[in-house]
């Protein structure tokens, strides 16, 4: 039986950059509420709001310090009311982004634990004495340097995966879960509709917390393969489920770091008995350094051909089993276009984000627009490490140029400019007056210069952009059954095809065959066509048959 969150389509609204309602330079929920017709309008059903709680901002809202209160930048609680009401007016669902690995130090949960190690609530953090005058163990941070913070007071260090003011949450204390269980209770009593749930495969940490195996270029070992995945975790989000999700029928995503596709058939078991579906990551490590102590840092372009395979293997390993989420940006990722299509002209732009776009809405899973996505908003290209904002780009840059000399600030610079989280938060671009129409205040992270030529507005009023032709991919998923229970089987023979990505969805009557060109090449392929296959979508015009034009994606129904 389907879920009505099968062929749904999620918008994510990263709320600092989405339109500045009072003109301070920071959006906020007012400027959501201002923009729900525009969303609705493309044809999305659900909202994800990145946090919206009040947090000291180091990681961008990311370290919560009340999870039961508004950021006073994106207005207050009547304010979020207001926009769950009018959200809901239009018949559009909002989904929450839920922080529960860690909280800020700021949070009242860590200021009582670090008083003393009698406090009730020592035990919702983790806290471990030093070993041999140093850390617990090796463990390095996400965000640079190591896992493990001394605080004096108590003599003793605690965890944080992230930033030293992200302290991680004891999830073996039952105090813990059930003080986060009666937090989103109190969310869904509002009226909210569903959560994300921030690296919630974190949670369970190993026993013991033994060191991690090190790279000899790394200062501290990544902790990620003895977090990820821990061997409680899926009894904690069964609890979960039971004390919240099933209650209510929210919807649930889950960011899941290295999961496999064993892991995700229990995480997002079609039984619903803990997640909806997850988010993984593996697509999104193709087009990484193949030094593994430059990780993400790179700036080459991903294989075609490791590109289909893995998005193959997840449509396949899933299908009848648990539901995938489909995804090409976030907060976290750079520009698709810039990133896997081709910027460098505007009609490539245009062409490959159209291409793009098909490859994946024609996929089976729940599809995730990022905002500005569907205006095929680029990487901003910032040549200056002052241009940027985010805490892990400038942290990345110190440890890999200045500390480990691994790479000169040049080489470094163009890889921040193809990564940085930056590029996906400068604010959105409404249209060609100041500051994009974003705001009339200097905004809090730079506009990205090419504004002027892409925005909403010439999107809105080009019937060729990419934005409508997002709205036709969104209606085809509402209307056409096949494309959320139809199964996915490569073309044979595509397997190793460097240039073009084609494979079918199969339904007991319906077939779409998919065709799409990842370069800028002109070629030739013959797929065999049925005589009554007809156009569904295209990206080009007109259809030139066995010729496949430069990022030309074309999808037949028969």
């Amino acid at each position: 039986m389907e879920k009505w969150w099968q062929n749904a389509v999620i918008y994510q609204v990263y709320p600092a950059s989405f339109q500045d309602s009072n003109n301070d330079g920071i959006g906020d929920l007012k400027g959501i509420t201002q923009r729900l017709d525009y969303i609705k309008k493309l044809g999305a059903d659900v909202l994800w709001l990145s946090p919206i709680y009040q947090s000291p901002q180091v990681d961008n809202g990311y370290d919560i310090s009340d999870y039961r209160a508004i950021n006073p930048d994106f207005g207050n609680m009547n304010d979020f009311d207001a926009l769950l009401a009018k959200a809901h007016k239009l018949g559009l669902k909002i989904m929450m982004d839920l922080v529960v690995n860690h909280t800020s130090n700021e949070h009242k949960w860590f200021q009582e634990s670090r008083k003393g190690k009698d406090n009730p609530y020592r035990d919702y953090y983790i806290w471990r004495d030093g070993k041999n005058g140093g850390a617990p163990n090796n463990w390095g941070s996400f965000f640079t340097g190591p896992a493990w913070q001394y605080d004096s007071e108590t003599d003793q260090y605690y965890l944080h995966l992230f930033a030293p003011e992200q302290p991680d949450l004891n999830w073996e204390n039952p105090n813990v879960r059930h003080s986060v269980y009666d937090m989103m209770n109190w969310w869904a009593d509002k009226g909210v509709d569903g959560f994300r749930m921030d690296v919630i495969n974190y949670i369970s940490k190993p026993e013991n917390l033994p060191d991690a195996k090190k790279d000899p270029n790394e200062m501290y070992a990544n902790p990620e393969p003895l977090v990820a995945n821990g061997h409680r975790v899926h009894e904690f989000l069964r609890e979960m489920n039971q004390a919240v999700l099933s209650k209510r029928q929210l919807i649930s995503v889950g960011e899941t770091p290295s999961v496999t596709t064993e892991e995700a058939k229990k995480y997002a078991n079609l039984d619903n008995s803990e997640l909806n579906m997850v988010f993984q990551f593996e697509h999104m490590g193709l087009d990484g350094n193949s030094d593994p102590a430059l990780g993400r840092w790179a700036d080459r372009k991903a294989s075609l051909k490791d590109l289909r395979a893995n998005l193959t293997k997840w449509q396949k390993a899933l299908a009848g089993k648990a539901w995938n989420s489909l995804y090409w940006n976030n907060h976290d990722q750079p520009r698709v276009v810039s990133r896997f299509g081709d910027d460098k002209s505007e009609k490539n732009r245009v062409l490959s984000a159209k291409m793009l776009a098909t490859m994946l809405h024609m996929q089976q899973g729940t599809p995730y627009i990022y905002e500005g996505e569907e205006i095929g908003m680029t990487n901003a290209y910032f040549p200056n490490l002052n241009d940027y904002v985010d805490i892990d780009s400038i942290n990345s840059y110190h440890q890999i140029v200045d500390q480990q000399h691994l790479v000169d600030d040049k080489t470094m610079m163009k890889y921040i400019e193809m990564h940085s989280r930056d590029n996906a938060r400068t604010p959105m671009q409404w249209d060609s007056t100041q500051n994009a129409g974003f705001s009339k205040h200097q905004p809090w992270e730079k506009m990205n210069p090419n504004f002027e030529k892409i925005n909403v507005q010439q999107a809105l009023d080009d019937p060729n952009s990419i934005f409508y032709y997002y709205q036709k991919l969104i209606e085809f998923r509402h209307t056409l059954p096949v494309i959320t229970n139809g199964t996915y089987e490569l073309v044979p023979g595509n397997e190793d095809d460097e240039q073009i990505y084609a494979f079918t969805r199969t339904n007991s009557d319906t077939t779409l065959l998919i065709i799409l060109n990842y370069t800028d090449n002109t070629l030739s392929r013959d797929y065999d066509l049925p005589s009554d296959a007809k156009i569904l979508i295209s990206n080009y015009p007109d259809d030139q048959g066995n010729t496949i034009r430069p990022y030309e994606a074309k999808v037949y129904q028969y």
